[in-house]
């Protein structure tokens, strides 16, 4: 009997559509987001948003990774900063995190606490690493300035996200989870 791959088609054609919305995202609201404000918010917003997505269409583990990986790479191709790789490190420990729900994005209290909770350590993750080796400021203004406002982002994804899973799975759209 041949063995049966982990990532399907389905899983494979999802991480390309998110991986291409965070580039998308990254490209436009998280640049605009420094010219308007000076700020990050944006670039987590734009993350966050796209790897809790890719992983309540698969429920898989690897996905989030994935998209974090590959969204990073045609994200630097268009804003060659090398600060975009610090958000795709930000995406394994996001990945890893979500084990603890088993990769299920569902509308409860515990999904949707563990949700907030992987999305707002690695958000502090990525400010507190990009504020300690490409800014060089001090470690009190990294740990509370820089990492605050990368969590205020991922607090804006979370906020936006849970009616979007909310939506998709009054409509129905979790089918999409099963290949089906």
């Amino acid at each position: 009997m041949p063995k049966k791959a982990y990532f399907n088609a389905m899983d494979i054609a999802l991480a390309g559509v998110f991986s291409a919305l965070w580039a998308i995202l990254s490209v436009t609201l998280g640049r605009l987001g420094f010219v308007w404000f000076g700020l990050p918010v944006f670039c987590d917003f734009a993350a966050f948003f796209t790897l809790t997505l890719s992983t309540w269409a698969t429920g898989k583990f690897g996905t989030a990774s994935t998209v974090g990986i590959v969204g990073s790479v045609i994200t630097f191709m268009f804003n060659p900063q090398s600060t975009v790789f610090v958000f795709a490190a930000a995406a394994i420990l996001f990945d890893m995190l979500m084990a603890a729900c088993r990769h299920r994005i569902q509308v409860k209290a515990f999904n949707l606490t563990i949700v907030a909770l992987a999305t707002l350590i690695s958000a502090y993750f990525a400010g507190t690493v990009i504020g300690s080796f490409f800014m060089n400021r001090s470690a009190d203004w990294v740990l509370t300035v820089w990492g605050g406002w990368h969590m205020a982002g991922g607090v804006i994804s979370i906020v936006v996200v849970i009616p979007v899973v909310s939506v998709l799975e009054r409509a129905n759209l979790a089918r999409i989870k099963n290949g089906s």
